[in-house]
């Protein structure tokens, strides 16, 4: 909500072309840089769609100056946490100790998870 001491929130759209107009990249240099096509990045220029975390993430690798929390804040989605390589290791063993039934529970679990914060603005 946009009040006197708060700014207006930046969109997708307008995080790209602000990325666009830094950077000066065109949708089609946008789209080789990250791996999707011209009309995909089209869409998010539109405000047709929104892109997927994978293409979120890709844009701030690729455009260093557009921060993940930038880029994930202006699509109104939750920065996803870091990752490391050591916790992966450490999420796969205890995921490994558990039962199949277990197994299967828990990535129904987190699939609902990631699916709502994927959905959470859309």
């Amino acid at each position: 909500m946009e009040t006197e001491d708060t700014p207006p929130v930046e969109d997708f759209a307008q995080a790209l072309a602000a990325l666009k107009d830094e950077y000066q990249v065109s949708d089609s240099d946008i789209a080789r840089a990250i791996g999707v096509s011209s009309a995909a990045v089209g869409t998010w220029v539109h405000r047709k769609r929104k892109p997927r975390r994978e293409a979120i993430e890709a844009l701030a690798a690729a455009y260093p100056k557009f921060t993940r929390e930038r880029l994930f804040e202006a699509v109104g989605r939750d920065v996803p946490g870091p990752l490391s390589a050591d916790a992966k290791e450490r999420l796969l063993e205890l995921f490994s100790e558990l039962t199949a039934e277990q197994q299967e529970m828990k990535e129904l679990e987190m699939r609902a998870i990631a699916e709502r914060n994927r959905s959470k603005s859309s």
